[in-house]
């Protein structure tokens, strides 16, 4: 699967493609963690062309350092992309990826239709373009900071799928009350709280992993994504 070049509104930079063996199908632009366009990011890509969708994964930290690929597994790796994630502008980050929901709707295997899907920092992202976007419809895993763009709520008109984690430790039980109670009787919006699990509980060989919880939000995922994206 290869990476590619997506033109933005302010400079060119890279993404991760993987296209299903089956097309044209419907596209699903996903929204990195803190780590960059890594290995997980990536492997998120190949299952979802797995599953059917052409799936793409843009490198939003390319204005701070391009191509940057950390992992979960030392303090220094966590120390970067904490820093990382301080440096970055949300809106140039959702500019970004509203161009590359432009560049596979264009993509000669996409039929048009295109969803997007965010994990952590990612998770925020694809909340917002819900709000930001025509996205045709978004998954959340752990969206941090969801709390604070809650007035943004009214512009969702597309479905959203949002996973939460109950003791997510960068999103504390007074900002999950606040976010449900901000979200509840939304038409357009659905919730599931994973009980007894921690941020990243579907990252694979991550601290938090939990195989049966990831199991049931990436099956909820991929029956969301089949509905919506039909």
């Amino acid at each position: 699967m290869p990476d590619i070049t997506i033109q933005g509104s302010d400079g060119s930079f890279g993404a991760y493609l993987a296209v299903p063996t089956r097309n044209p199908a419907p596209g699903v632009l996903v929204a990195q963690e803190i780590f960059g366009v890594n290995q997980v990011m990536r492997d998120v890509c190949d299952w979802l062309a797995g599953a059917g969708y052409i799936a793409c994964c843009p490198d939003i930290f390319w204005r701070i350092e391009p191509g940057i690929q950390l992992t979960d597994k030392t303090e220094a790796e966590w120390a970067r992309a904490f820093e990382l994630f301080q440096l970055f502008d949300v809106d140039k980050g959702i500019d970004d990826l509203q161009a590359g929901l432009s560049h596979l709707r264009q993509h000669e295997a996409c039929n048009g239709r295109v969803g997007s899907v965010g994990y952590c920092l990612g998770g925020k992202l694809a909340y917002l373009m819900a709000t930001r976007s025509d996205v045709d419809s978004s998954v959340s895993y752990y969206g941090v900071g969801l709390d604070e763009l809650l007035e943004e709520a009214g512009n969702i008109s597309q479905p959203l799928l949002l996973h939460v984690a109950s003791e997510d430790k960068f999103v504390p039980k007074a900002a999950q009350d606040k976010i449900k109670a901000g979200l509840a009787g939304h038409a357009k919006i659905d919730l599931h709280v994973y009980e007894g699990n921690d941020h990243a509980f579907a990252r694979t060989g991550g601290e938090h992993y939990d195989a049966a919880a990831a199991q049931l939000a990436n099956q909820r995922t991929l029956d969301f994504f089949k509905e919506t994206l039909a």
